[in-house]
């Protein structure tokens, strides 16, 4: 029988993982490697419900609350990653300005649609900066307003002509162009977390997976996908 490690795991960091990460150490380790994709929020409500993995990877602040809880092994925690929020378009569009705030603020009161996650925690910081920035009302008239999931994807399908997310998740579906992140004065970096929690099967392949998570080719993949790696 196959050894298996499960991994509750957050969409920043996907593309890397799948490209590049996951392949390599299932290759070299023989160990396969099942992974549920879900936003951070999601993830905790199902932990929360009793479901269970061998590893989780999600947002810090997540993380740390798991840690106060008990639900994971801190001293087999590992900082991975930093994200950016971005702008996309569909693969040939005019690209609109989003280069300062202002101009940030124009290109999204002038497209058709927005598309927006409303579980991620991209959507989540999102709505509390159109409402911030006093153009809510406006924007989600209009608005292509996702569960979860891959927003650039109603790109793709017409729904909309704008996506903001994670520059990494917005990479991982073909057909779009990054604009380009938001401008400094309303970014938000979201750092990620990977952890074996505390009812892990298989506490030391599952310490092996983290492992991989933090080398120089992990690095390498990281940067590749739209992440930048948080141990160099």
């Amino acid at each position: 029988m196959v050894q298996t490690v499960t991994m509750m795991c957050a969409l920043a960091v996907r593309g890397a993982f799948e490209a590049q990460i996951l392949p390599a150490f299932e290759a070299r380790s023989g160990i396969k490697v099942e992974t549920f994709w879900a936003p951070t929020t999601v993830i905790i409500a199902k932990l929360a419900a009793g479901e269970r993995a061998d590893v989780v990877v999600a947002m810090v602040d997540a993380m740390d609350r798991l840690a106060e809880q008990g639900a994971i092994n801190p001293a087999s925690r590992a900082e991975i990653a930093h994200s950016l929020l971005g702008v996309a378009v569909v693969a040939g569009a005019i690209q609109p300005e989003i280069g300062s705030e202002a101009a940030f603020i124009d290109s999204l009161l002038a497209a058709r649609s927005v598309a927006y996650s409303r579980g991620g925690a991209s959507g989540i910081y999102f709505q509390k900066l159109i409402d911030r920035l006093g153009i809510a009302e406006a924007i989600n008239a209009r608005a292509t307003i996702i569960p979860q999931g891959f927003t650039a994807e109603c790109l793709v399908s017409g729904a909309a002509d704008l996506a903001v997310q994670q520059v990494s998740e917005l990479m991982v579906v073909p057909g779009v162009e990054i604009i380009g992140p938001f401008p400094d004065a309303v970014q938000n970096v979201s750092s990620f977390s990977a952890a074996v929690t505390r009812d892990a099967a298989d506490p030391v392949a599952a310490s092996a997976l983290i492992a991989s998570f933090i080398t120089a080719e992990a690095a390498d993949a990281y940067r590749a996908h739209g992440v930048t790696p948080a141990f160099d």
